[in-house]
């Protein structure tokens, strides 16, 4: 159902930075930049992610209560992303573990703020 998801921020070129190398982990890439946005995915396969400034040119700012979940295909991928997360300006939300018998995750904020989890869902 979901087409994209966009995140606010304040630094389209510091965004890039910090996705790139997620993107790369996931196995995706960008799809489309501009001087105000990046887009990573594959187009017609799933949710894209977006950074990108607002379009109003106030300050971006996270959302309480929103957060943006990234599908991995491995536990290894979880603590890649998370690990990546942290030493390149994120901040720990949850370090990576079980939070049931499917869902293996780690949560961290982005450099503007924006909540994100990486996981890996196992039917059960």
């Amino acid at each position: 159902m979901i087409g994209y998801v966009t995140l606010g921020t304040n630094d389209v070129e510091r965004a890039g930075a910090f996705y790139d190398p997620i993107a790369e982990i996931l196995g995706l890439g960008r799809i489309a930049t501009s001087d105000s946005m990046i887009m990573w995915g594959v187009p017609g396969q799933g949710a894209m992610l977006c950074a990108t400034k607002p379009f109003d040119k106030e300050a971006a700012t996270a959302g309480n209560g929103t957060m943006f979940g990234l599908v991995a295909q491995s536990r290894e991928q979880v603590h890649q992303v998370h690990d990546h997360a942290l030493a390149n300006g994120g901040s720990d939300e949850g370090a990576p573990g079980p939070r049931s018998e499917q869902f293996y995750g780690g949560y961290f904020r982005d450099p503007d703020g924006n909540k994100l989890v990486v996981y890996e869902w196992k039917e059960g």
